[in-house]
C-alpha cells in the first residue's frame, strides 16, 4: 500500500479525498479525539471502490498502527457520540444518520479484521483504551470503558429508536457491528472458561435490565414485523466495495469485513427465497447469540482459597467456576403477552421491566418460519424457557400452524442437520406434555398431506400424522443416524400420547405396529453377534465389544418395552376408539410371539394377548359366508369393541416423560447458535482462527 501522505491532497473529487481519509484513519499518524480529521472522515460519502487486495493491505495496516494510535479505540468513541446525536435527535437530518452509518461501517470493518486475525490469547491487538497523554474532551467520561460506552449507545439505539425507513440502515449496521462485536466468541473453546475474553459481549450484559428488555423486545419486534432497508437509502453508503459487485469485500475472505454492507448485496437476492428478510434475519441471530452466552468466572472464595501455586488451571476451571447470570436470557424468560398479563387474573406484580410482546404475531411469524433452523431455535428457546408462551401456545386451538411445518421438516429429515431434528423432536415432547394437546390433535382432521409421498394421507387426523412421523424418524434413525438419544425422543413423545389417542388412521396403526417388528428385528441381530461372540470366546479386547453390545442390546430392550406400554396403553384407556389399532394388533400378532416369555416383557404381552383371545375367540365363534375381507374384519372389530369390558387387564402406571435441559447447555447452544449464523453465508469469519468449533478447512478458507 505504501505510506499514507503526510499533506491532504486539496481536490474536489470526492473519491480522492475519502481515500486520502480511509489512508490517514490506517496510517502511523495519531490523530487526537478532538481533531477535526474525525468529522471530516464520518461527514463525507465514502464510496471508494478498492480491489480485494487494497482492502487487506489497509487492514494490516491498520492493525499495525492501532497500537500506536488507538484509531480504532477513537473511533468507538465517535461512534458512541454519533449514536447518542441521532438519539438525541430522533428523526432528524440525515447528515447525522451518515455520521452514524459511516461510523458504525468503518469500525465493524476493521474491528473484524482484527478479531479473526488476532494472535494474541486476550485479543491485545484491539487496544480498546486510549494513552494516557491523550487530550480528553468534557463529553469522555474517563471511569467508564470504552466497549461499555459504546456497546451501551448501540444498545440503547437499538432499543430505543423505531424502524422506520429513515433509521433502517443505521439498524442494520449496527446489528451487523454487534454480531462483529459478539465474533470474539469464535475464538474459544466449547466449553466457556474463566481465560475467555469476550470484552464487548460482557459490556452488553452489564446494561442495566431495563435496556436489556427493551432490546430483546426490538429484535424480537424486528423479527416479527419484518421491516426492509429501503435500498435507495443504502445504496449511497456503498465503500470499500469492488466495481464488479454491488457487495462490498465479499471474495475478501479472511482479510476484513467480508460480511459488512449487507444491505447492498442481499436486497437483490437471486435465490428466490422470498420470505428472507435481512433485518429480521439479523435480528434473530443477535437475540440467540446474546440468550445463549454464558459467562465463567471464578469464585472469590476460591481463589482466596487457592494457597497452592501448583494447582492446576484445568481443576481450577472444573471445581471453582461458575456462571453469570444472563439477563437476555432472564428477559425473554419473562415475556409477557401484550394482550393478558397475569397480574390482572392472580395479582402477582413482577419485578423489574417486562418484554412485552404480541404472542399472536409471534406465533404466526414462527409457523411462517420453521423451515429455517433458527426460528425452530427461537421457538425452542421460548417453550423450554418462557412458560407464559408455553401456556399461550397450548390453548390455541390452531396448533397445526406449528405442528405442520414441524412435522414436514421432520419427513425431510435426511435434508436437515441433526441439530434440528433434535430441536424439533424436543419441542414436540414439551408440547405432549399437555393432555389438552395430546386431546385436541386427533380431533383436528387435514383433508390432505401433500408433501408425504409414501402414502396417500386422506382426512387424516394431525395426531395420527405426527405418530406416523415420529415412527418415520425412528427408522430413518435406525438406518442413519443411529442415535440413541433421537430414539428416546421419538418413543417419549409417543408414549405421552398414547392414553390421548383417538381414532387413529389405519395407517398409522399398522406403523405403530411395525414399530415393534422394526425394533425387535434390530434387538435379534445384537442377541445373534453378542452369542456369537461368546460362543467364540473372543480375545480380551473382543471382551469390549461383548459389553458395548450387551449394553446397546439392554437399550434396545427398554426401547421394545416403551413400545408395548405405548400399546398397552392405547388398548388400557382408549381400546373402544381405536379399532384400527386392534386391527392392526390381530393382523400382525405373530411379531409377539417371540417375546412372550421374554421376562422383561410378560406382564405387558399379558394384555395385549388378552385383547387378541377376547377379539381371536369371538372371530372364529362367528360363522361367515365367505371369506374375511378388510372390510369385514374391521366392522367385526368395530361391533365386538362395544361388548369389550377390559376384564383381566392389568393396569400399569401410564408413562409420562418430561424434558429437562441438560446441566450445561451452554457446550451444545454457543457453538451451534454461531453454526447457524455462519451457515447463511451473511457473515463470514476467518475458518483457521476459529477454535469453538471443528472446521475442515481443507473445504473453505472462509466460512
Amino acid at each position: 500500500m505504501g505510506t499514507v501522505p503526510s499533506t491532504p491532497r486539496h481536490t474536489s473529487n470526492t473519491t480522492e479525498t475519502a481515500e486520502y481519509l480511509i489512508c490517514t484513519f490506517v496510517g502511523e499518524k495519531s490523530f487526537p479525539l478532538a481533531s477535526d480529521f474525525w468529522h471530516k472522515l464520518l461527514e463525507l460519502p465514502l464510496t471508494l471502490i478498492w480491489a480485494p487486495h487494497r482492502v487487506r493491505e489497509v487492514c494490516q495496516l491498520f492493525a499495525q498502527n492501532n497500537r500506536h494510535t488507538r484509531h480504532l479505540a477513537k473511533i468507538l468513541i465517535h461512534l458512541s457520540w454519533c449514536l447518542q446525536e441521532a438519539i438525541r435527535t430522533s428523526g432528524a437530518p440525515s447528515l447525522v444518520y451518515m455520521k452514524a452509518v459511516n461510523a458504525v461501517y468503518i469500525s465493524s470493518v476493521f474491528l473484524k479484521y482484527i478479531i479473526e486475525n488476532s494472535q494474541s490469547n486476550n485479543i491485545e491487538e484491539l487496544c480498546l483504551s486510549l494513552h494516557e497523554n491523550e487530550l480528553l474532551n468534557k463529553d469522555f467520561m474517563t471511569d467508564q470503558s470504552i466497549e461499555n460506552l459504546v456497546m451501551h449507545n448501540v444498545l440503547t439505539f437499538l432499543g430505543s429508536i423505531d424502524v422506520s425507513p429513515t433509521t433502517s440502515l443505521l439498524h442494520q449496521e449496527l446489528l451487523n457491528f454487534m454480531l462483529v462485536a459478539m465474533s470474539t466468541q469464535l475464538l474459544s473453546g466449547p466449553s466457556p472458561g474463566p481465560k475467555d475474553v469476550n470484552p464487548l459481549i460482557d459490556a452488553a450484559m452489564s446494561q442495566e435490565n431495563l435496556l436489556v428488555s427493551l432490546v430483546v423486545r426490538r429484535l424480537l419486534l424486528n423479527y416479527i414485523m419484518r421491516p426492509r432497508v429501503p435500498s435507495s437509502s443504502a445504496a449511497s453508503y456503498s465503500i470499500f466495495s469492488e466495481e464488479s459487485q454491488t457487495g462490498v469485500l465479499h471474495r475478501v475472505g479472511s482479510a476484513a469485513a467480508n460480511f459488512v454492507l449487507l444491505p447492498f448485496n442481499y436486497l437483490v437476492s437471486s435465490n428466490g427465497e422470498g420470505s428472507r428478510n435481512q433485518l429480521a434475519d439479523c435480528s434473530l441471530h443477535v437475540l440467540l447469540i446474546l440468550i445463549h452466552y454464558h459467562k465463567c468466572v471464578v469464585s472469590d472464595e476460591s481463589i482466596a482459597d487457592r494457597s497452592d501455586d501448583s494447582a492446576t488451571s484445568d481443576s481450577v476451571s472444573k471445581v471453582n467456576t461458575y456462571f453469570t447470570v444472563n439477563p437476555y436470557s432472564k428477559a425473554l424468560e419473562n415475556a409477557r403477552d401484550i394482550e393478558f398479563d397475569r397480574f390482572d387474573v392472580e395479582g402477582n406484580a413482577q419485578n423489574g421491566p417486562v418484554v412485552r410482546l404480541p404472542f399472536a404475531s409471534l406465533f404466526d411469524a414462527l409457523g411462517m418460519c420453521l423451515a429455517d433452523e433458527t426460528a425452530v431455535l427461537l421457538l425452542y428457546s421460548l417453550v423450554q424457557g418462557n412458560s407464559d408462551f408455553l401456556e399461550y401456545v397450548l390453548v390455541r386451538t390452531d396448533l397445526d400452524t406449528l405442528l405442520m411445518p414441524i412435522l414436514e421438516t421432520l419427513y425431510n429429515a435426511s435434508r436437515r442437520t441433526s441439530n434440528q431434528i433434535y430441536m424439533l423432536l424436543i419441542i414436540l415432547l414439551i408440547l405432549s406434555q399437555d393432555s389438552s394437546v395430546n386431546a385436541s390433535i386427533h380431533k383436528m382432521i387435514l383433508p390432505g398431506v401433500p408433501w408425504y409421498k409414501e402414502h396417500l394421507l386422506h382426512q387424516t387426523s394431525l395426531g395420527s400424522l405426527m405418530v406416523i412421523i415420529l415412527i418415520r424418524t425412528v427408522q430413518y434413525n435406525l438406518s442413519k443416524l443411529r442415535d440413541v438419544y433421537l430414539h428416546t425422543t421419538c418413543l417419549a413423545t409417543l408414549a405421552n400420547m398414547a392414553s390421548h389417542v383417538h381414532r387413529l388412521s389405519a395407517y398409522a396403526s399398522q406403523r405403530l405396529v411395525s414399530l415393534f417388528y422394526m425394533l425387535s428385528r434390530k434387538y435379534n441381530k445384537l442377541v445373534e453377534l453378542r452369542d456369537d461372540k461368546l460362543q467364540t470366546k473372543a480375545i480380551s479386547t473382543g471382551d469390549n465389544l461383548v459389553e458395548d453390545m450387551s449394553a446397546e442390546l439392554q437399550i434396545y430392550t427398554d426401547f421394545l418395552r416403551i413400545v408395548l406400554e405405548i400399546l398397552n396403553a392405547i388398548l388400557t384407556y382408549a381400546l373402544p376408539r381405536n379399532p384400527e389399532v386392534v386391527y392392526a394388533i390381530m393382523h400382525r400378532q405373530e411379531v409377539f410371539q417371540p417375546f412372550k416369555n421374554h421376562p422383561r416383557f410378560t406382564e405387558l404381552l399379558e394384555n395385549i394377548y388378552n385383547v387378541l383371545d377376547f377379539f381371536n375367540s369371538r372371530m372364529d365363534a362367528q360363522r361367515l359366508d365367505g371369506e374375511w375381507s378388510v372390510e369385514k374384519v374391521l366392522l367385526f372389530i368395530i361391533n365386538n369393541c362395544r361388548s369389550w369390558r377390559g376384564d383381566g387387564m392389568k393396569m400399569f402406571t401410564q408413562l409420562h416423560f418430561s424434558y429437562e435441559q441438560e446441566s450445561h447447555p451452554e457446550e451444545f447452544f454457543i457453538p451451534y447458535v454461531w453454526q447457524l449464523v455462519l451457515s447463511r453465508g451473511e457473515f463470514s469469519f476467518n475458518a483457521s482462527a476459529i477454535n469453538l468449533f471443528p472446521v475442515d478447512l481443507d473445504a473453505n478458507v472462509s466460512i
